[in-house]
């Protein structure tokens, strides 16, 4: 049994990424893990002032909803994450969440020193974005992004479900090959990541 925390980051309740999130939830449930979803826009997470309060024991000291949120980041075998594409980058509820994982990072890196680039083999991370565009280049700035935050959780980003040209509520669950794609890897991850905390190669 694996546990895996579901991110919908949309400003939306309703839209694209977060209909492909569902169904790659579904999915991972279908296999087997336990899934606890958080919608970010229901939060209140103040973005990260930079006050340096993590030095002293790589806990935030800002006092908001992100604190019941970082302790289920550390503690989750898998991340799946979901954003649309704003400015080619990710959703500005996401963005928040990920300054704020500084606490975390200085943590891993300052406080315990640990080597650069250190993840735990039994975590997956898993990416979702929709942009309305059709831009070559549209998902590497948040690519890059997701990947260095996931660092931070010692978890490497597993796999990316990507989709240009979607823009208004309901263009994604109209594509059933999306869908499907989503609940395969959904499905998938939550398979691999049981043979792994097994100790089965996965």
């Amino acid at each position: 049994m694996s546990d895996i925390l579901a991110i919908y980051g949309s400003p939306r309740r309703r839209g694209n990424t977060a209909a492909v999130l569902a169904r790659a939830v579904a999915g991972a449930r279908e296999g087997g893990a336990m899934v606890e979803e958080v919608v970010l826009r229901d939060l209140k997470i103040s973005p990260c002032l930079e006050i340096y309060g993590c030095k002293n024991n790589g806990r935030c000291v800002i006092n908001d909803d992100f604190q019941s949120l970082v302790d289920k980041l550390a503690a989750c075998q898998g991340l799946m994450l979901a954003s649309p594409m704003m400015f080619y980058a990710v959703s500005g509820h996401v963005k928040a969440m990920m300054d704020r994982c500084q606490s975390l990072w200085v943590k891993k890196y300052w406080l315990e020193r640990r080597p650069f680039g250190q993840l735990d083999p039994t975590k997956a991370g898993l990416f979702v974005s929709v942009g309305a565009t059709t831009g070559k280049k549209l998902f590497d700035g948040a690519l890059l992004s997701v990947k260095y935050f996931m660092d931070t959780l010692d978890m490497p980003l597993w796999r990316s479900l990507l989709y240009r040209g979607l823009d208004h509520e309901g263009e994604a669950a109209a594509r059933p090959e999306i869908m499907a794609e989503a609940h395969a890897a959904g499905l998938e991850m939550a398979q691999m990541l049981s043979e792994r905390a097994a100790g089965l190669p996965g």
